[in-house]
């Protein structure tokens, strides 16, 4: 290689092989530094080397070393830690709407940000999690042309489906298209939702992203609500069971003692809750109102009472008639 080549990228390879193999657990010694270096053809000394060292320090690249007879370098700067790499290898490898292949590519590519030595321990720490992982490699393609509208604020087109018993899509609306007003995107149990504005019937619409096709940007402006409270998509997931969407109500509801988390967890824990005189305690919440909020308030069976407002208690008496009734006899033989 040209010298003067050389010289102008020697330490842009200095920093690259610091930052990719070493650590504070993994230090390189100047010797196997250089080495490297002439192993590329990019010709420096020992006394030149530290020069280099220095130069980079003074830019903000930071290097440590520890000076001894064989001075050692290494990188301590690192966009995440362990402990945060842990966590999103953990996501990736729980999450249903990532496919196999793609959860793949992920792992490898968020274990590269540890450097080389700590990538290979948390690629031999990794948990294979008993999830069921989709088949739609679809998806990226997806999710990409949604945040490109988003940040566009442009409508997109789209088809939706199902699967039937054996497999097949079934598309809905007779495999026409869909119009929607992208918002934003929700990660909810396993699934990966676009949240919509429906201008027609003035609410917010959820489609899974894995059940999406042909997503397309359309030149149309999103239509977004009057009310900007409509769109404030940390209450409005608060208020929502397994994304069936529904009218909004406030409602009361006693539970026993020992539940109490479960409502810190679903509610939050500024959520106030008020003591009963016995192991009871009342709180007043906001919900979308759907058959999956009376699966959750019969799921706890007799630790749950709701107690407001009337109407939604006798949605809840027939939702529980409707069960009964569903085992009185075997309607399939």
């Amino acid at each position: 290689m040209d010298n003067r080549v050389a010289s102008k990228i020697v330490l842009l390879k200095i920093w690259e092989i610091l930052n990719q193999e070493t650590d504070e657990d993994n230090p390189m010694p100047s010797t196997v530094l250089l080495k490297k270096l002439d192993d590329m053809e990019i010709p420096c000394d020992r006394r030149t080397l530290y020069k280099y060292i220095d130069v980079l320090n003074e830019w903000g690249y930071e290097i440590k070393s520890n000076r001894s007879k064989n001075n050692e370098y290494w990188v301590i700067d690192r966009r995440f830690d362990m402990p945060e790499l842990h966590i999103m290898l953990d996501a990736v490898q729980a999450a249903s709407f990532i496919p196999e292949g793609k959860t793949a590519e992920l792992v490898k590519k968020i274990a590269s940000l540890a450097g080389s030595r700590k990538g290979e321990v948390l690629r031999s720490n990794i948990v294979a999690f008993n999830t069921t992982k989709n088949t739609n490699e679809s998806i990226y393609y997806s999710v990409n042309e949604i945040i490109t509208a988003i940040r566009k604020k442009k409508q997109i087109i789209f088809y939706y489906f199902d699967y039937d018993c054996n497999h097949n899509r079934v598309y809905r609306r007779d495999h026409h298209h869909y119009k929607a007003n992208p918002c934003a995107t929700i990660f909810s149990e396993g699934h990966y939702y676009l949240v919509s504005y429906d201008s027609r019937f003035d609410k917010i619409s959820h489609y899974r992203i894995d059940r999406m096709e042909g997503v397309q940007i359309l030149e149309d402006e999103v239509v977004l609500p009057e009310d900007k409270t409509v769109l404030n998509m940390g209450k409005h997931k608060r208020q929502l069971f397994g994304m069936f969407s529904g009218e909004t109500e406030k409602v009361s509801i006693e539970i026993h003692e020992s539940l109490i988390d479960v409502v810190f967890d679903l509610f939050g824990d500024k959520i106030k809750i008020r003591k009963l005189d016995n192991e009871f305690v009342r709180f007043t919440a906001d919900v979308q109102v759907s058959p999956i909020f009376f699966g959750w308030c019969c799921s706890f069976g007799n630790k749950l009472r709701l107690v407001a407002p009337q109407n939604i208690k006798e949605e809840l008496k027939n939702y529980i008639i409707s069960l009964t009734e569903n085992y009185t006899e075997d309607k399939h033989e």
